[in-house]
């Protein structure tokens, strides 16, 4: 073999190497960019909120903020509306909404890891608060958002729920703004 027929070989050798390396850099690119960036939380992991939704529990207060009794009241009240009606609600005190900034996505996201609601009718009412934070929000299913849209339940935050809060009377804030919301979803 002449030498120029061994230089051919080898950049032909040398150009589709070049070429090879420079497609699998290009394909770990752009798998780089697709990956997304997300402040959603993975509940699952969390034995607090994947024990809960195997118990089904109705009120959740993590932040240790009702006392015995008055977490059984609240429960009378939103189990009794359960069974009448079929819908769903859901009362949650927590002490941080970390990784997220935004309670009301926390609210939306934790509701729908729960499966708050029947699936077909999406009926559903998750109330978080979070005293630390000094925040709370109600999310809801689609399809009662039809009723209780989101400028009633803001009015009812607004004007039932924080009035109380600002005196301390959580239980009151809670109990008061579920029986309200309870009320408008007739």
């Amino acid at each position: 073999m002449e030498r120029s027929d061994k230089m051919k070989i080898g950049t032909k050798i040398l150009i589709l190497f070049l070429t090879l390396n420079l497609l699998s850099s290009k394909g770990t690119a752009q798998e780089a960019d697709t990956i997304k960036t997300t402040t959603e939380f993975d509940f699952s992991k969390v034995i607090k909120f994947r024990e809960t939704k195997i118990k089904g529990q109705i009120i959740n207060d993590y932040d240790s903020i009702f006392s015995p009794s008055q977490r059984k009241e609240l429960s009378d009240i939103i189990y009794d509306y359960n069974i009448q009606t079929s819908r769903q609600i859901v009362v949650v005190s927590i002490d941080s909404i970390k990784p997220y900034t935004d309670i009301q996505k926390y609210a939306g996201d934790l509701m729908n890891y729960w499966g708050v609601g029947d699936a077909e009718k999406n009926n559903g009412l998750t109330i978080v608060m979070c005293n630390p934070c000094r925040q709370i929000g109600i999310a809801t299913g689609t399809g009662t958002e039809l009723i209780l849209t989101d400028k009633i339940c803001k009015e009812v935050i607004e004007n039932t729920i924080i009035p109380e809060f600002k005196n301390g009377e959580f239980f009151n804030g809670i109990k008061n703004g579920v029986t309200e919301l309870i009320e408008k979803w007739k």
